[in-house]
């Protein structure tokens, strides 16, 4: 109606089939999918001024993830009144013009932002993280703006996530894995074991089974990567057998990583 079109006007629209509602004063083409995107604009749009897209969602829109999430994470102004319901995730929290920018004529919450909330919000959020850190943003921008919004809701959580990603997250994982070993009751291991020229983190000496892990993705350049798989070749050519873990895996499939050392364990034993 801001253009000038009667309520009537629209009703006539809607009535043969030109238009759909898909919210409150939107509308979307009767010829034109309700796509994860025209879903996202509706649900923001319909919501009125001063709301934007925010956490999920928003990486999403910034490309920093492939796939929409199955909820639309909405953010509007804390004296506005959202209703709930219909896969929307409502949050009343009150940005300043620097948490928002339009992206494709969305409001979302800047990038930085974006990634600190999301990382806090989803299962694999070290992993989210990581994957901004490789393309998308630095640490050093993360942690700033992390700092601007110091005492949001998550962001204990999301401080824990940069700490381990400035040290790389190599020797957390590790931490991690030796916890859940000692959990599983799995003996027989010892760490930081020298096979010829290098140096594991840990070995079954007896089974001839070695484990390693890797740190997140965006501290890895390509000469330790390839470092990586050289030596793996060697150990397994010397034959040992190799698991390797990152740190995303161990975090977020504990019991995942201990069956597949018990696996590399009772080949050894079935022999």
């Amino acid at each position: 109606m801001n253009l000038g079109m009667s309520r009537a006007a629209i009703g006539r629209r809607v009535a043969r089939g030109l238009w759909r509602s898909v919210g409150p004063g939107v509308y979307l083409s009767g010829d034109r999918q309700l796509t994860d995107s025209a879903k996202l604009r509706a649900a923001v749009l319909g919501a009125g001024n001063g709301v934007c897209a925010f956490g999920p969602s928003a990486v999403w829109w910034h490309g920093i993830v492939d796939r929409a999430p199955r909820e639309l994470w909405v953010n509007a102004p804390s004296a506005r009144y959202i209703k709930r319901g219909n896969g929307i995730r409502t949050r009343r929290r009150d940005l300043q013009w620097r948490d928002i920018e339009k992206i494709r004529g969305l409001p979302v919450t800047v990038l930085p932002l974006a990634v600190l909330e999301a990382c806090v919000l989803v299962p694999n959020g070290s992993q989210l993280m990581d994957r901004a850190l490789q393309r998308h943003t630095t640490l050093p921008i993360l942690q700033a703006v992390h700092e601007l919004h110091a005492g949001r809701r998550g962001s204990d959580a999301a401080g824990r996530l940069l700490r381990i990603a400035a040290e790389g997250g190599h020797s957390e994982a590790e931490r991690m894995l030796l916890r859940l070993l000692r959990g599983a009751g799995i003996a027989g291991w010892r760490t930081h074991v020298r096979i010829g020229s290098f140096e594991v983190d840990v070995a079954f000496v007896r089974a001839r089974v070695v484990i390693e892990v890797d740190g997140w993705a965006w501290h890895r350049g390509v000469e330790r990567f390839d470092h990586d798989a050289e030596r793996q070749n060697i150990l397994s050519n010397a034959g040992w057998r190799v698991l390797r873990f990152t740190y995303h895996r161990v975090a977020g499939d504990p019991t995942g990583v201990i069956d597949d050392v018990k696996g590399a364990l009772s080949q050894d034993s079935s022999r």
